[in-house]
């Protein structure tokens, strides 16, 4: 079973919403930093957003501000990634990733403990 699963993804038209949702299981997601990434085709790896410790969101894409949200349910152990106002730059492979050490965020993909599949969000019209 893996330990990061991400589902939500899809194609939009410009403008449009999603909402991503990323479920753990095997550990509680309320004791580590949640990153999102996302990966276009052709293009490494880039940190989009972070949840960490008592719930401080950090924006690592400035195009993102505004129309991006993190929030987290512990209930549910799942955190979700709303995305408002979606543009077809924001194409790409969207993955969740999971991070202990310090609850603190990071924009480096090979600093987290755990990392999904991803889950591919597509705008266009």
């Amino acid at each position: 079973q893996l330990p990061l699963v991400e589902s939500g993804g899809g194609l939009v038209q410009p403008g449009g919403s999603l909402r991503l949702s990323c479920a753990a299981s095997g550990f509680t997601l309320n004791n580590y930093a949640i990153g999102w990434f996302r990966q276009a085709p052709g293009k490494e790896p880039e940190g989009v957003l972070c949840l960490g410790r008592s719930d401080a969101t950090t924006y690592y894409l400035d195009s993102v501000k505004g129309r991006f949200t993190i929030s987290r349910d512990n209930a549910e152990n799942t955190v979700y990634l709303q995305m408002n106002s979606l543009k077809p730059e924001d194409t790409a492979v969207y993955y969740c990733a999971a991070r202990i050490r310090g609850f603190a965020c990071s924009s480096i993909p090979r600093e987290y403990d755990y990392s999904g599949q991803g889950t591919q969000v597509t705008v266009s019209s």
